[in-house]
C-alpha cells in the first residue's frame, strides 16, 4: 500500500503524506448509507491515518456497524457518539476538533451519504502542497457530474448559481465558499479561524466556514472527482442546474442562520445592510420557488417566517462572539 503520493508538477513543495490526513464523518440514523461510505474507505489506496466518526445520537444500529469495521478499515478508527443530536454543524465542529487534537495535518470532512473513490485521497493530496483549502468534485447518485456553487456573492452572502462549471488547463478555480461534503483543509487554517460554528445546527455553516478560510488562504476547487453521492434527492431539473427538495427544518434554519451570518459580517467589518438584506430576500424567494416548483405545496412557508423572526433575535444578541481561533497547545 502506498504511503505517499508522488510529487505532482502542479505542486511546489514536499510530497503529501496520506497518514497525516483524517477523514471526519458525521452521521445520524443512516447506517445503510454509512455502510457504503465505510466500505469505500476499505478500498482506498492510499488510506488516511485516521477515520473519525461523529454519531449525532443515532438510535439505529450505527454503533454496532461502526465497531464491525474497526479491524478491517485499514485506518485508525475513532468513534464518538454524542448524547444529543447537534445537527450537521455540531457534528462537523466536533469532528474537526477530534481530528485536530489527533494532530492531523489535513482534515477531510464528509457526510454519511457519499462514498470515496479509491484514489480520492491521492488526488486531493496531489494539490495539498500547493493549497490549504481544497474542494474536490463529486459524482451525483446517478453518475452525472454534480455541480456545486463554489463562488459566493460576498455582499449578499449567497452562492452564485451560475458560476462557470468548466476548468482551464490549470485544473483549479479559486473559490470563496466551502462544503462539508468533501472539504479538505489544512490544520494551519483551522488554527487561524477556529472550529466550524455548531450554533448553525444545519445550513450555511459550511459556506461560512469556507468563506472564512478563503480570507486566510487561496481556496480552490480542483478538477478531480473524488466522491460519489449515494442518496437520491427529489429535484427540479432546470437544464444545466438542479434544485433539490428541502424540509421544514431546513427552511427554518436557512432563514434563522442569516442572523449568525450577519454577525460574522459585522465582526469582520464587511457588512452592508442594504446588500445583505437583498441576499436574505433572494434566499426567501428561492425557498418559495423550491416549495412550489419542487415540492408542489404551499405548506411550509410558516417555517421561513419563524426563521426570519428568530434570525433577527440572533442578530440583536449583544453577547454574540465568533468562534475563537485555536492554539497548537489546545
Amino acid at each position: 500500500m502506498s504511503t505517499t503520493t508522488s510529487h505532482d508538477p502542479r505542486s511546489t513543495e514536499a510530497a503529501f503524506d496520506p497518514a497525516s490526513a483524517t477523514i471526519a464523518i458525521v452521521t445520524y440514523n443512516r447506517s445503510g448509507l454509512l455502510t457504503r461510505l465505510l466500505e469505500s474507505i476499505t478500498r482506498m489506496d492510499p488510506k488516511p491515518g485516521h477515520v473519525v466518526i461523529i454519531d449525532n445520537a443515532s438510535v439505529d444500529d450505527t454503533t454496532e456497524l461502526v465497531e464491525s469495521f474497526r479491524d478491517r478499515l485499514g485506518s485508525q478508527l475513532v468513534y464518538r457518539r454524542l448524547e444529543t443530536n447537534t445537527g450537521g454543524s455540531g457534528g462537523f465542529s466536533e469532528g474537526m476538533r477530534v481530528a485536530y487534537e489527533l494532530g492531523s495535518t489535513w482534515i477531510w470532512l464528509m457526510d454519511d451519504d457519499v462514498e470515496v473513490l479509491p484514489d480520492g485521497l491521492a488526488r486531493m493530496g496531489a494539490w495539498a502542497p500547493r493549497f490549504k483549502s481544497i474542494q474536490g468534485r463529486r459524482y451525483d447518485y446517478d453518475g452525472s457530474e454534480f455541480y456545486w456553487q463554489y463562488r459566493v456573492a460576498e455582499p449578499l452572502a449567497i452562492p452564485i448559481p451560475f458560476a462557470p462549471a468548466g476548468f482551464d488547463e490549470s485544473g483549479f478555480k479559486v473559490m470563496n465558499s466551502g462544503c462539508f461534503e468533501g472539504m479538505f483543509i489544512h490544520r494551519d487554517i483551522v488554527t487561524e479561524i477556529g472550529l466550524p460554528d455548531p450554533r448553525f445546527f444545519i445550513y450555511w455553516d459550511d459556506q461560512m466556514y469556507g468563506w472564512l478560510a478563503s480570507r486566510k488562504t487561496t481556496s480552490v476547487i480542483v478538477d478531480e472527482f473524488v466522491l460519489r453521492r449515494t442518496r437520491e434527492i427529489k429535484q427540479w431539473d432546470m437544464g444545466i442546474r438542479h434544485m433539490n427538495a428541502s424540509s421544514n427544518a431546513y427552511r427554518y434554519y436557512i432563514m434563522r442562520n442569516r442572523g449568525y451570518m450577519k454577525n460574522y459580517y459585522r465582526s469582520l467589518e464587511v457588512y452592508n445592510p442594504v446588500l445583505f438584506a437583498a441576499g436574505t430576500a433572494l434566499t426567501f424567494a428561492k425557498e418559495l420557488i423550491r416549495l412550489f416548483a419542487v415540492e408542489h405545496t404551499v405548506r411550509g412557508t410558516s417555517n421561513l417566517f419563524r426563521g426570519i423572526r428568530d434570525g433577527r433575535k440572533v442578530a440583536k444578541d449583544a453577547s454574540w462572539e465568533p468562534m475563537p481561533p485555536l492554539t497548537e497547545a489546545a
